[in-house]
């Protein structure tokens, strides 16, 4: 009897052990085994260029009214800059086209135009990739209202040995996770998407 407290402990202390490793099994995997965060249902469509954050590859267009020496195509580069004439280069990684504009036109208005009016427009958006079990994988154009279906048609379409009620996908700063086929949440600028191989 004078032991019981001590092991009602002990029990209780692998209780809370085995509950934790269940916690990691549910939530941690790496290798898809759970659904995709609220979060990744991310505006698309005209609404896309508002929510969308700008990355690496992306081109956008700047119109800069009555100044044709400024405005043009730029792209996103490696270090996350879109490099402009006359201000150089600004920081565009992880912007929105409102949060670019802005600095944009503070910039040129620190000694360079008069109350410049500027416009913004994404021209490119960088590609998407798709790989596993379909039949062509690669790199490929990103276009507004993309589905995971048109996606993988854009590949090539399945292998004989694709597991087709899943894919494992890789959104920019997320992990990657395992999302169930038909999608109800749109294909975005940057995804990687992994198609399985089906076990018999």
């Amino acid at each position: 009897m004078k032991f019981r407290p001590r092991m009602n402990k002990t029990i209780r202390l692998c209780a809370a052990i085995l509950a934790a490793m269940g916690t990691v099994l549910t939530f941690g995997c790496a290798d898809g085994n759970s659904l995709p965060p609220p979060s990744f249902a991310t505006n698309t469509g005209p609404g896309l260029e508002n929510a969308y954050r700008l990355d690496i590859g992306d081109k956008v267009k700047l119109s800069v009214f009555d100044e044709e020496n400024i405005s043009g195509e730029y792209e996103v580069n490696g270090r996350g800059n879109m490099a402009v004439p006359l201000i150089g280069e600004i920081p565009a990684k992880g912007r929105s086209l409102k949060e670019l504009k802005r600095t944009l036109s503070a910039r040129l208005a620190n000694g360079y135009i008069k109350n410049p009016r500027i416009s913004l427009d994404i021209t490119n958006y960088r590609p998407i990739y798709v790989h596993g079990e379909v039949k062509s994988g690669g790199k490929f154009q990103y276009h507004n209202n993309l589905t995971f279906e048109d996606a993988v048609a854009m590949a090539g379409g399945y292998t004989y040995r694709a597991q087709k009620s899943y894919l494992i996908l890789t959104r920019a700063g997320q992990r990657p996770v395992r999302l169930p086929l038909p999608a109800s949440i749109p294909v975005l600028p940057g995804d990687n998407i992994l198609i399985s191989e089906r076990f018999f």
